[in-house]
Formats: structure tokens, C-alpha cells, sequence
């Protein structure tokens, strides 16, 4: 860090500032002035406060001028919005901003600094804050003010190649993502010799749920009790904080599977599947069962499941404008054309090689994703360290 370089801390550089209190009473829901709220804050505003009260507040406390970065000061810190000069409000203490003095650090390097800052909050109970006395302590380096536009201006090129390589590689996930969608309804919505039109209910030997209610818990006991969100990708999932059960709660709810039993999510997060391989659990009422006779492939119908196909069918069953649930009802009655079983393992290998070679690219471009948020770090760490320099923009 060159010798003309200071530290100061945030409350050196110009007073911690928040618009005046607003009250519930003083806002509506339809007209006037945006009052952004913390859970609105870079958003869109759903609550209003009157020109009067808008104009009056701006003139006797706290207002930001056009240019002043706005933090969130609750939930998630650090948020940035920089303030364009449009009539708005800021809720009082969630959201607020360094008056900072110009002659010292300029917007746009203070800017910068946030994105890079440890906000290091107070944790509360239930929620983080940041608190003034917070705020102000935080350190910041500040080079000279031709200085620190040199350093933005740097890191502007810099983040806009960087973050065009971004998209780019999250279009190619999205666009590989796509492409196994795709193939699921290609080979899902053809039908051929051979294959015949049935429901799941026709196909198995019995379809239901799990509990509707809750067992009594057992820290020691040596069963689980599951649901939807313990299913994924064929496997179930028992998480840390899986509750256990005794054996006598396992005998009074267990259900009669199989091994050739899919568990499908029917609430919550739907259509997440998985396959029964005796583990000691009981299901709750998200997690549906389905007995497959052994003329059905497994594997075939949670390829079924996971495909658009399925959810367009199944939504255009929902009564509701959204669909929320698959009822028992809707999941017995699911028609579907399906081909004899040797067809049946020969669309699986398909599928799943097609599958596994998705996950080996999306995996690939998971990993540079990786790299550009590194890169972006390292950026900034020189930036407020002294050493970042123009041949930094080569992404």
C-alpha cells in the first residue's frame, strides 16, 4: 500500500444517516410516494406515503442526495442501492447510509468497498443487524481521490467482463439443464407397438401416503420418520435433523413397500423421487407410495416424473389456478403409454447416460462459476489493498 494511502474507519468519513420513523398508519397500499421496506429494498415498493408527509420529512431530517449508497441494515447486510434523486423513502434503521464526505472517498469507490466489506453484524435471535456503532467501525483504505477512480474504473472493465462470463456459462447450465428436459418429453410423449395405455393405479398393487399427523419422537430410536424433502434423485435422505421413532411407533405406521416401491413428494417441493431399499422409516402425508407391479421399471417412472411431461399433465388435473399438491386421486388416475419392459430398460440406459453426461458438464461449468466468484474476490482484495492494476481486466 503506497505511503499516501490512509486508514479511517467508516464513521471518519461522514455520519451514519436514516430517514425519520414512519408509521404503519402513515402508509397505504395504493398511491403516493414509494416506502421501500427492508423486505422491498432494491425492489418494488408495495407501500406508499403521502406527497405532504414526503415532502415535509425530506425537509426536517435525514434524506440521502442523489449518488449516497444505501445499505440494508437487517437480514441480509450489505445490500446496495445507490440512490438515483426519484422521490422515495427508506424504512428507518433497516436501511441506511454514510453521509460521506466527497473531499475523502468518492460514491462510486464507497460502492465498490461495500461489495467488499466484512459487515461483521451484531446476530440476533431470530435475525442479523447493523448496528451504527457497527457501521462506523468498519476500516476502509482510501487512496487519494484520482486514485480511487482509477481503481474503479478498473474494476468496472474488470466485473464487466467478468460478469458477462458468468451468464454466459449460466446460459450453458440452463441450456444443458434443458436439453435432458427435452429428451425426457421427447421419449415420454411417443408410443409405439407394443405399448399400452394404463394409470398407476393399473400398474400397481397399491398407492397411498404416509401419516397424517405426527409419531412420537425417540432420540434413541433406530427408525425415521421421512417425508417429501428426504426424497432425491432415487435416494432417501436421512438429514441430521431426521427425527427418529421407536420401533413400536415403526410397527403402528409403517407402510407395506416394496422393492420395486417409487415415493414420489406429492406437497411441498413435487415431484422429488425416490426408491424403497428396506430402510427403517415411516412416511409422513408429503411422501405418496406407489407398488409397482414387476412389468414396470423403476427407474422408468422416475424418469417419467422428472420429466415436464408429467407436471403439465398433472397441473391440468389441479383444480386451482397453481398446482400446490398431486392428490392420491390424481396420482392413481395418471395415464401414461407404456412400452413393454425390455423397451423400457433400453429408454433407462438412455436416460441415464444422457444424465450422467448433463452432470459431467453442468459439474465442469459449476466449477468456472466457482472460479469467476473467486476472481472477483481476489479483485477486490487488491483493490482495497493497493495493488490492483490495469492488466486485471483479463477475464
Amino acid at each position: 500500500m503506497s505511503e499516501d494511502w490512509v486508514i479511517k474507519s467508516l464513521g471518519d468519513i461522514g455520519k451514519v444517516s436514516m430517514c425519520k420513523r414512519i408509521l404503519k398508519k402513515q402508509t397505504n397500499s395504493e398511491s403516493g410516494i414509494p416506502f421501500y421496506k427492508i423486505g422491498t429494498f432494491g425492489k418494488e415498493a408495495n407501500a406508499f406515503i403521502s406527497n405532504e408527509i414526503y415532502t415535509e420529512f425530506k425537509e426536517k431530517y435525514s434524506f440521502p442526495k442523489k449518488g449516497d449508497i444505501l445499505i440494508s441494515a437487517s437480514g441480509t447486510i450489505g445490500r446496495r442501492v445507490i440512490y438515483d434523486g426519484e422521490p422515495a423513502y427508506f424504512q428507518d434503521s433497516n436501511i441506511v447510509w454514510i453521509a460521506n464526505d466527497e473531499s475523502q472517498v468518492s460514491n462510486e469507490y464507497l460502492y465498490a468497498f461495500y461489495g467488499y466489506c466484512d459487515w461483521n453484524p451484531s446476530k440476533g435471535a431470530t435475525i442479523s443487524r447493523l448496528y451504527n456503532d457497527d457501521l462506523r467501525r468498519i476500516q476502509i483504505a482510501l487512496p487519494p481521490l484520482p486514485e480511487q477512480k482509477r481503481i474503479v474504473a478498473i474494476l468496472d472493465q474488470a466485473f464487466e467482463a467478468i460478469d458477462q462470463a458468468q451468464a454466459n456459462i449460466e446460459r450453458n447450465i440452463k441450456n444443458a439443464e434443458e436439453l435432458f428436459q427435452s429428451k425426457l418429453n421427447e421419449l415420454f410423449g411417443q408410443e409405439g407397438d407394443g405399448w399400452e395405455e394404463k394409470t398407476f393405479e393399473q400398474l400397481s398393487s397399491r398407492i397411498g401416503d404416509g401419516l397424517h399427523g405426527t409419531p412420537k419422537y425417540d432420540e434413541s430410536g433406530q427408525y425415521f420418520f421421512i417425508n417429501g424433502n428426504n426424497l432425491n434423485n432415487g435416494e432417501i435422505e436421512i438429514k441430521e435433523n431426521t427425527k427418529r421413532i421407536s420401533e413400536e411407533e415403526y410397527h403402528k405406521y409403517s407402510r407395506p413397500l416394496t422393492p420395486n416401491t417409487v415415493l414420489v413428494s406429492i406437497n411441498g417441493t413435487l415431484g422429488k423421487v425416490a426408491f424403497y431399499n428396506h430402510e427403517p422409516i415411516i412416511l409422513g402425508k408429503s411422501a405418496c407410495y406407489i407398488n409397482f407391479h414387476d412389468e414396470v421399471n423403476k427407474h422408468y417412472i422416475k424418469y417419467l416424473i422428472k420429466s415436464p411431461l408429467f407436471f403439465d399433465n398433472m397441473s391440468a388435473e389441479s383444480t386451482g389456478a397453481t398446482i400446490k399438491n398431486f392428490s392420491l386421486k390424481s396420482m392413481r388416475n395418471y395415464k401414461l403409454h407404456v412400452p413393454p419392459l425390455d423397451y423400457q430398460d433400453k429408454i433407462v440406459q438412455e436416460l441415464t447416460e444422457l444424465e450422467r453426461s448433463i452432470l459431467d458438464i453442468s459439474m465442469k461449468y459449476v466449477s468456472k462459476l466457482v472460479k469467476v466468484s473467486m476472481l472477483k474476490e481476489s479483485l477486490l482484495q487488491k483493490a482495497f489493498s493497493g495493488e490492483l492494476t490495469e492488466k486485471e481486466v483479463v477475464v
